[in-house]
């Protein structure tokens, strides 16, 4: 089972190891290959593919590596492929994962800005890039959907309320996600203090 094969030690020369890198590099690519729609669609399939498939991860873990992902500066899905990355097989899973997720955008936005007068004038393109955003609309809503399901899992009404109060902030009243993405974290940051006081009153 290749759940088994993240809590082994494999040597850089087993063949193990190379299995699970190049599969490692396969999904990645494939994955931001044939992803539309920025971050979050990646995410979704990651989740389907690391944690439903393949098992590599626990849907705690996807929710922690998309909170981190999110909140860290630059691509989410750059961001997501190092921890990813990491939690398979250290630096060169980091590497690996970041090679497979870069090149597919990497070869296709180059394509297109060579050709980027003929592509915006095209009306099959145009036609086909706005069917593609209703299809994108659909995956993000499943993301959000998914991910408040975890967090409700949870049952702590510190982190439903914030999820609760955060949608209202960004979606009624405009406020900066920078703005509510560090006051979550200073929220957190309180949090764990108090439990670990608690924690340890009680030990």
């Amino acid at each position: 089972m290749e759940q088994n094969v993240t809590n082994q030690s494999v040597q850089p020369t087993d063949p193990q190891h190379k299995h699970v890198l190049w599969q490692l590099f396969k999904a990645t690519f494939f994955l931001s290959a044939f992803t539309f729609g920025g971050g979050f669609v990646i995410v979704s399939l990651m989740k389907k593919k690391f944690v439903e498939e393949l098992g590599w991860l626990t849907e705690d873990e996807m929710l922690d590596i998309t909170a981190i992902a999110q909140s860290s500066p630059g691509p989410i899905p750059i961001n997501a492929s190092v921890i990813l990355g990491y939690r398979m097989k250290g630096i060169i899973g980091s590497l690996i994962a970041v090679l497979g997720t870069s090149l597919p955008p990497m070869v296709i936005i180059s394509v297109i800005s060579v050709f980027y007068q003929q592509f915006r004038e095209n009306a099959v393109i145009a036609m086909a890039l706005q069917v593609m955003r209703a299809g994108v609309a659909a995956v993000i809503f499943d993301v959000v959907i998914n991910l408040a399901k975890n967090v409700c899992k949870t049952k702590r009404y510190l982190y439903i309320g914030l999820m609760t109060i955060a949608f209202v902030l960004t979606c009624f009243f405009k406020v900066s996600a920078v703005l509510i993405i560090l006051s979550c974290v200073a929220i957190g940051v309180i949090d764990l203090i108090v439990h670990l006081k608690k924690k340890g009153e009680t030990a």
